[in-house]
């Protein structure tokens, strides 16, 4: 059934798509928020510690159901294996208005001036990294995303405090709200890194330590990642930008819509998208302008299933980049046992990092920023033990008895060598509840991934030894696929359709009316949470896409 045309269609409602539609719905353009999720709040999520234990952290309750979504994974060994949103390996992201930002931990992380150019820093100094990858510089700089960074902070709100760390890109504001009062743990390792002759500061966090645009500060209870939170402190797009668009008239959200393709005109130009809606019915919805916002993995797929007699491959994939380099985020880190309790039960956990060793690691071709960790719950907690320690019996549970509260766990996502083969395809045989292919994930991770995660743990384990741990232990990573709630680069950003998806705006290379904008348009995706980099890249191109395509809403 055909709709009425929309000047434009975005597709998918986490951390980029209703900031994309606030821009477009405050100048003016009738716009069409897709999700294919439902609005949860912190209602239909109780604070269960048993809730989490076996799904991805940002929390399988948020989306998406089981029931017919599964994807396709190839292991190490080539043999392929059917996942379902709640088993390991299948790379979730939270299906639902606001995606993972309703359920986050909410680290608000500027990527550093080196993210944006790490061929031109590192490819005489490491060559390894560069040997079978598609390490690369970003077509846009730190300055170009600069005042966006700072709209995200006060337009979305940040609290923390990063004065302190002095490896930071330039800052022209300050963040908008102070840092939580500090927990036991953090001033135990803020003493620890001065000792170190390292260079602490406050987490920044999308969350509010003092009451903010109408909404109030944090309760600082333990119950945080994966959790939708229940004073609504947590900053996502489903409470700030998305309320203020839906005031517009301007903007219109529909949950529980899964898109199946975005339609092409004989002469490439795209004219609208098909959708299926809660019912199974299937809709044509026509608009001047489609916006692709569904998570790295969702995008590249959309795109791929996206066929027509002038784009047989896909949208964007006239030169087989679609889905290639697919990057997550390898957390490394440590673990310490301390002498005296470090755990005083004030949520979130984090709130102390260090920068020090995201660059200019001798060797390395970026590093990673390294941060205390958010409260585990005791059913997460039970995996964490010193080497010896039994994984069950009387003596397992005689340890966290007597040590729950005096472990200390340090950590960071590792910068992330991107490969042509760590990708996403279209499963040729498996399809999903409405008979679209599902993603087909594949590849390792780069040796050099590895080495940098290596050695960030061993930083970790310094820090805390300078802090007063008396037993340590590392914290490894993987060889295999490399996704999760960090997914990105599947659709990256370049100025040379021949290696990249689309152009620094965002649009898509082949198309005049297409954009992708989300984690998928990454390069790199740094040694920080990409969140608010995303929220950056979401803000440009959403301004970049009204004042272009002005004469489509006068």
């Amino acid at each position: 059934m055909r709709l009425p045309e929309v000047h434009a269609v975005v597709i998918g409602a986490g951390a980029a798509g209703p900031i994309v539609a606030k821009e477009l719905a405050f100048a003016g353009f009738k716009t069409l928020l897709l999700e294919r999720g439902k609005w949860n709040t912190a209602a239909d999520c109780r604070k269960d510690d048993l809730r989490n234990q076996r799904t991805s952290v940002l929390g399988h309750p948020f989306g998406p159901d089981d029931e017919g979504n599964p994807r396709v994974i190839v292991d190490r060994s080539g043999r392929l294996r059917v996942v379902e949103p709640s088993g390991p390996g299948y790379n979730n992201n939270a299906a639902c208005v606001g995606g993972g930002t309703l359920s986050y931990g909410a680290m608000a992380w500027r990527f550093h001036p080196n993210d944006f150019m790490m061929r031109t820093v590192y490819a005489s100094k490491v060559p390894a990294a560069f040997v079978n990858s598609t390490l690369e510089d970003w077509p846009i700089r730190y300055e170009d995303l600069e005042p966006y960074y700072e709209q995200a902070e006060w337009e979305i709100g940040v609290s923390g405090d990063d004065s302190t760390n002095p490896f930071k890109g330039e800052r022209k504001r300050p963040l908008p709200m102070p840092p939580l009062p500090p927990t036991k743990e953090h001033e135990i390792l803020w003493k620890g890194a001065l000792k170190a002759g390292l260079h602490p500061f406050h987490i920044p966090m999308l969350r509010n330590s003092v009451p903010y645009a109408g909404r109030p500060a944090c309760m600082r209870c333990r119950w945080c990642v994966g959790f939708a939170c229940e004073v609504d402190a947590k900053c996502g797009t489903q409470n700030t930008v998305l309320p203020r668009a839906l005031s517009t008239g301007n903007l219109e959200l529909r949950t529980e819509c899964h898109v199946q393709e975005v339609l092409v005109d004989e002469r490439g130009k795209a004219t609208g998208i098909r959708y299926f809606d809660r019912d199974g019915r299937l809709w044509e919805q026509p608009a001047r302008i489609i916006v692709v916002s569904a998570s790295a993995i969702e995008s590249a797929r959309l795109l791929l299933n996206s066929r027509s007699r002038l784009f047989p491959n896909g949208l964007g994939n006239r030169f087989d980049w679609v889905g290639r380099n697919l990057q997550g985020h390898t957390y490394t880190g440590a673990y310490g046992l301390f002498p005296e309790e470090t755990y005083d039960d004030l949520g979130p956990g984090a709130g102390i990092a260090i920068c020090d060793f995201n660059h200019g690691n001798p060797g390395l071709a970026g590093g990673a920023m390294l941060a205390n960790e958010f409260i585990r719950l005791p059913i997460q907690a039970v995996g964490i033990r010193p080497p010896g320690v039994p994984r069950w019996g009387k003596a397992h549970k005689d340890f966290y008895r007597s040590n729950y509260r005096r472990i200390v766990a340090v950590q960071g996502p590792t910068q992330e060598i991107p490969t042509f083969d760590m990708r996403v395809q279209l499963d040729p045989v498996i399809r999903d509840k409405f008979g679209i292919p599902v993603a087909r994930l594949s590849g390792l991770k780069h040796p050099h991934t590895l080495e940098i995660g290596e050695a960030m743990s061993r930083k970790a384990e310094q820090w805390l030894k300078a802090s007063g741990a008396h037993t340590t232990w590392l914290k490894g990573g993987g060889q295999g696929i490399s996704g999760g709630q960090h997914q990105a680069g599947t659709c990256r950003m370049g100025n040379d359709p021949k290696t990249s998806v689309v152009d620094p705006n965002c649009r898509i290379h082949d198309m005049d009316n297409v954009y992708v904008v989300d984690g998928s348009v990454h390069v790199t995706n740094g040694g920080f949470n990409p969140v608010l980099t995303i929220m950056a890249i979401a803000f440009r191109a959403g301004r970049y896409i009204a004042s272009t395509h002005k004469e489509v809403a006068a």
